[in-house]
């Protein structure tokens, strides 16, 4: 099926960005750079109640991870996206949004000043009348966060490179907010955070 470009953007290295995406609309988010985590949010655009729900996406495909075939939905099971196109394959949704607070727990007290995705994700979503209260859980597109059998979980490389993408089909309208990872004190940016491309596509 041929495709039209509705908008194509470049996220600056730690910045924020949101869209809303009409139904049946492509976002294919491209890690430009390589090894760059893009953490990531979705609403219903018309009832930003209805976020999405890690939980109740992990319980409807029996999976911790995403990739081609995955449905993002909202806390009360309905699909918000789906993810038709992934070029990398392991995405974290258990993970959750660096902030700092928990940098200066897991990284000293030291990293108090560090930007920080929950930062990120309370400006953007402060751009669309929402708060504190309005920050689900996340996903991290392109990090690893590898599950032990014994359960732990661990941040480390990332298998993503220049160039890779994924893209998220809309199922309806969505509001999807965006915090390119400013993270320096693990792997999941490489120690350096970089660039990612946003672009918007529909039917033509």
């Amino acid at each position: 099926m041929s495709s039209r470009e509705v908008h194509r953007e470049t996220v600056a290295a730690c910045a924020p960005w949101s869209w809303t995406l009409g139904r049946g609309q492509v976002l294919t988010i491209v890690d430009l750079d390589g090894n760059q985590a893009v953490d990531f949010l979705a609403y219903d655009a018309h009832d930003t109640s209805r976020a999405y729900s890690a939980q109740t996406t992990l319980q409807a495909q029996d999976s911790v991870f995403l990739t081609t075939g995955s449905v993002l939905r909202d806390n009360e099971s309905d699909a918000l996206l789906t993810v038709v196109a992934d070029e990398v394959g392991r995405h974290d949704t258990l993970g959750g949004a660096c902030s700092r607070e928990s940098n200066t727990l897991r990284y000293g007290h030291h990293t108090w000043a560090q930007h920080a995705c929950a930062e990120n994700f309370l400006a953007e979503l402060s751009r669309h009348g929402m708060g504190k209260r309005d920050h689900v859980a996340n996903v991290n597109w392109y990090m690893n966060v590898p599950v032990d059998p014994d359960g732990a979980l661990g941040i480390v490389d990332g298998i993503s490179a220049p160039g890779l993408s994924l893209s998220l089909r809309a199922e309806k309208d969505v509001l999807v907010v965006v915090s390119n990872c400013p993270q320096v004190n693990n792997p999941c940016n490489g120690f350096d955070p970089s660039r990612a491309e946003m672009i918007v596509t529909e039917p033509a």
